[in-house]
Formats: structure tokens, sequence, C-alpha cells
């Protein structure tokens, strides 16, 4: 029997050769995930992706059931990500990345109600300080105003009305033109002693301007005095090494309080705030520099709030001005939806959070997820099929227009960094 002649074809056209055999894959730029299910490697950055124009925004939302992988690959990959000179900071609100900081050599910054660790949420911005302020906000200015009007509207439970958000906004200028780095006792201060000034900017007489923020000064004083003092009621800690290649913010002690997202929104502002200072001192560009990751574990705490959530949004909007890919990490995604009522604001902010967040990666969900699944990240009948026989460490990823099944696999060094079953398996 004649043999028929051998055929060679190189990788290019290969797919071509045996379609839809192979996916095409993101290309070679960026770390390597695992293996893409459907033939080859998994490579993926999300800088690379806005580059080539796969994405039209960096940010990330990874989704995962407890012990199905999630916070593995969340940690190697911002471990990884070093390789390139990438830098990543987080808020951890559980302190699960300590052995992540042991193994890059730096602790993490630990805050405790009456710590020795301050951080100021109202630290300047990479436009400097509002020494010379005028009644034209700069960046820095609009910033400030923006967390408190989220911080107090959150610790309120409500929208502020209009004369709450003029006293809050009078008593900010006052304590800036005090000091260029004004703190969170500072506008509480001037907030319930107004000046004559700030009156007069009103149209106003001082003891109604005192009665207008009153209310406010009263919440954001628990900051100061109450409950949650000694972490963000002063000037920065001097010190703090924001150079290493990943800071933690560790939140621990508070994880079981009521005003965890109160907290996570305080840490996460001066977060953004260091990095933009830092991004734009150091410059963008493909080398990597100015560009960094912000992780936000536990992401439901922040969404739940409703002037946090109004100013995360806002943040995450930020993300391609300094280079900053904000990362999400949720265990449902339900999340999105039981962070208020069904028709709440809060509710279209999480879902506007995920729709500003181009890449979702997601581990394995439980059948009843599977309807807001298909309808929040538009997966396909297949793909809804798949979601919740997905084993530990394989994820469906939707970056843009395209999806892939990843198996994520960890090194033995990184096995020991990502290894959070100790506790179970103690003999």
């Amino acid at each position: 029997m004649p043999r028929v002649p051998a055929h060679q074809v190189t990788t290019r056209n290969l797919g071509a050769a045996y379609p839809f055999i192979a996916e095409a894959g993101l290309g070679r730029r960026g770390v390597l995930i695992g293996d893409d299910l459907l033939g080859g490697s998994f490579v993926f950055d999300p800088f690379e992706m806005y580059a080539a124009g796969i994405v039209s925004n960096p940010n990330m939302v990874v989704f995962g059931q407890i012990g199905r992988g999630k916070s593995a690959f969340v940690k190697t990959f911002l471990w990884r990500q070093a390789v390139f000179g990438r830098r990543a900071w987080v808020v951890d609100p559980k302190g699960e990345y300590g052995d992540l900081a042991d193994a890059w050599g730096v602790r993490p910054v630990a805050l405790r109600p009456g710590g020795t660790i301050r951080l100021n949420p109202l630290d300047p911005g990479p436009d400097g300080g509002d020494a010379d302020h005028d009644a034209r906000p700069d960046a820095t200015g609009r910033r400030r105003m923006e967390l408190l009007s989220s911080l107090a509207s959150a610790c309120l439970g409500r929208s502020l009305a209009p004369r709450e958000r003029a006293a809050l906004g009078a008593a900010l200028d006052d304590a800036t033109r005090a000091e260029a780095a004004p703190t969170v006792p500072m506008v509480v201060e001037a907030l319930l002693s107004p000046s004559a000034d700030a009156a007069r900017s009103l149209r106003t007489e001082r003891r109604d301007l005192l009665e207008d923020g009153r209310d406010v000064a009263l919440e954001l004083r628990r900051l100061v005095h109450g409950d949650l003092c000694g972490m963000f009621d002063g000037p920065t800690t001097p010190g703090l090494d924001l150079s290493a290649p990943l800071v933690v913010l560790d939140l621990s002690a508070l994880y079981t309080s009521t005003a965890l997202g109160v907290l996570m929104a305080c840490a996460t502002a001066w977060l953004q705030a260091a990095l933009a200072r830092t991004a734009v001192a150091g410059g963008g560009g493909p080398s990597g520099r100015g560009q960094f990751f912000l992780v936000v574990d536990e992401a439901w705490a922040i969404l739940s709030n409703l002037g946090v959530a109004r100013w995360l949004q806002s943040s995450w909007k930020l993300s391609r001005a300094f280079g900053v890919s904000n990362v999400a990490v949720l265990h449902r995604v339900s999340d999105l939806r039981s962070v208020g009522a069904s028709d709440s604001e809060q509710v279209a902010l999480a879902q506007g959070l995920l729709a500003d967040s181009e890449t979702r990666v997601v581990y394995a969900q439980s059948p009843g997820e599977l309807e807001a699944a298909t309808e929040l990240l538009s997966l396909s009948a297949t793909e809804a099929d798949l979601l919740p026989q997905l084993r530990r460490g394989i994820a469906l990823w939707k970056v843009g227009q395209r999806s892939f099944l990843v198996q994520h696999h960890l090194s033995a060094t990184e096995r020991r960094i990502v290894d959070t079953d100790a506790a179970m398996t103690a003999g």
C-alpha cells in the first residue's frame, strides 16, 4: 500500500491545518500562568493586553470558592510579576499574605487600633500638597473630598445632605490652609469649630455651620477618638518602606468589625495616593517602571458601603492614568448583587466595577451561582455548564472578548508560599 508523504508545517499554520483544536493564545509577553487546556501554554499580562488593544483597561476581577485555587493564583501572579520589575500593593483584611511577604523579605504593615503605625488617607497625591489652595480644587483636593464624603456617608448609612457636604468641604479647606498634608483629626476639629471665613464663604453663621456638619464630625470622630482610633488619625508614620516590591497592609485585627469597609477604604486611599506619587516619579513605559498591581482582597466589604463603593468606582477609573492594575478578589459572582437591594445603587456600582475590569478570572462556582454568573459575565451555555465542574486550580478566563480554560501550575517554592491548609492537614 502506498504511503502518504509526510507534511511539514510551522506552528504559525498549524491552527489552519487542524482548525478548532488549538487556541491561538494571547501571545508570549507576560508571565506564565499554566496550561491552556485547549492547547499550549497560557501567558498573561494586563498591561501588555492593554498595549495590544485586547482590553480597554488593565483591571481584573477574580472569583472563586474557598479551596479552589483563587488565592494561590493571585499570590503567585504577583510573585511572578516581580521578574519584570513590577510591584504589588495589597489590602489584606484576613492576614493571608504574610508568607508571600516573608518570601520577598518584607514585613506586612500591620494596622491595629491603638497601634504604633498610622497612615494618613489625606496624604497628597502626585500633584503635591495644597499649599496654594484656591477656589478651584486640584486633583488632590478633589480626591480628599471624595474620600471624606464617602467615609462620612458610609458611617452615617446614607448620602450626605447638601448642607453636610458644604460644611465638610469648608472644613477641609480650613484644614488644608493650616497644613499642606491635613489629617482627619484636623478636619474633625474644623467641623466642630468652624472658622468665620468658612461661614462667610457659605453665607451663613458659624453656629449654623456647626450644626450643618455636626453629624458628619461625630461619625468621622470614630477614626480619631472612637473604636477605630490609632490607625488613620495622624500623619503617616515616618520610615515606612514603600520601595519594596511588595507592600501589604494587614487589617486582620479588624476583620470581624462592622467598619471593615471603612478601614479598607482608608487603607486603599493611602495606597493609591502613594502609588500615584511613585508612578509619576518613576515614569511609565514598557520597562515596567510606574506599573503596579493594587489588590483589594475581600472586596465585598468595600462594595457593601454605598459611599465607599462610589469612591472605589471612581478610583478604579484612574487605573490608566497612573499605570495601576486594580485587582478585586471575591468569592462568588453573586457578591456583586448581594451588596444591596436588587435595584440599589450599591449593586449598580458593583456591577460597574465589573464592567471596568475587562479581565475576569473565574474559579469553580456552585450551581446556585450559574444564573448570576451567566448574566453578569456573559457566559455561553458551554461555559456555564463547565463552571461548577472546574477542578482545583482550573479557571475560566475571560479576557476582553475571548475565553480560555487555564490550569494554573505551582512550583515547589510557590506551594510553600500559598499553603493555607496547614491547620487542616497537620497530624
